[in-house]
């Protein structure tokens, strides 16, 4: 079973999850993390929706489809972020979703909407590497600056597109987070591997992950796509087949591709 980790719901428009698993079950996947539409601070054509509107839409889509997990884009900057945590926590959503558009990882303002996730026991993903919009945006996004998530007791919280262009940096991070920076508040870093890196870069940073063994990145790294509601099941195989024929080359067991595909994800929403 594979499990994509890194979905878009990129309309409010009813879309129909079933068409979109039947393209996914196409490329091999059954199933995966998939977020609610834009926070407000990503939305350029005034097209706002409320918390609710917006949590309708994804409980809507992902009902009655128990390996479609329901995650919420918030941004946690805004005055009322913890009382939205609350609400998508209400509407049973599995997971936080996070990208920082405006602010440092460590903003104190967002620090407490993390720590609201972290005590309702629920997962972030966060963007991480550059960010391929129209704002002055991407030294907000560089690996670095989520050290201060280490603070956060209990965080369960994991970093997209393998950071790239700073895949070293980010691997000096995990390091940390490995080695120094746990402090035994019960975090733990994850590594969506979801492309981010352009294919002429894949095999160089899947290999330092790989080959990395005292750092243990095949229990923390998850599979995705980027893909959105109007599944690209062509896509999706282009990544498993690059990705796989890296792996042969690694000679990487099935037991950790296994983990990578689908069991780090399943630990990562805490199931």
């Amino acid at each position: 079973m594979i499990y994509d980790a890194h979905i878009h719901l990129n309309t409010m428009e009813k879309a129909d999850a079933a068409d979109t698993l039947a393209r996914m079950e196409s490329a091999g996947i059954g199933g995966g993390a998939v977020f609610s539409y834009k926070p407000n601070v990503d939305i350029y054509d005034g097209n706002y929706f409320t918390p609710g509107q917006k949590l309708d839409a994804l409980m809507e889509f992902t009902a009655g489809h128990g390996n479609l997990f329901p995650f919420y884009r918030i941004d946690p900057t805004e005055k009322d972020a913890a009382d939205q945590v609350a609400l998508a926590v209400s509407y049973g959503v599995r997971g936080f979703k996070v990208i920082c558009h405006n602010h440092y990882p460590g903003d104190e303002r967002a620090m407490k909407t993390y720590r609201a996730v972290a005590r309702a026991g629920k997962p972030m993903l966060f963007h991480s590497g550059i960010l391929y919009d129209s704002l002055n945006s991407s030294n907000y996004n560089r690996p670095a600056g989520f050290e201060a998530l280490f603070e956060v007791e209990g965080l369960r919280f994991a970093m997209a597109h393998v950071s790239w262009p700073w895949c070293d940096e980010m691997i000096a991070l995990f390091g940390k987070y490995k080695f120094a920076g746990r402090k035994n508040k019960d975090i733990e870093l994850f590594v969506d591997l979801t492309p981010g890196t352009p294919d002429i870069y894949r095999e160089e940073v899947l290999t330092k992950l790989i080959r990395l063994s005292a750092f243990g990145f095949t229990d923390h790294m998850m599979f995705g796509t980027d893909n959105v509601e109007n599944y690209d099941d062509g896509y999706a195989k282009s990544i498993i087949d690059m990705d796989g024929a890296i792996y042969d080359k690694l000679g990487v067991p099935a037991a950790e591709r296994e983990k990578i595909y689908s069991g780090n994800l399943l630990r990562f929403l805490g199931i």
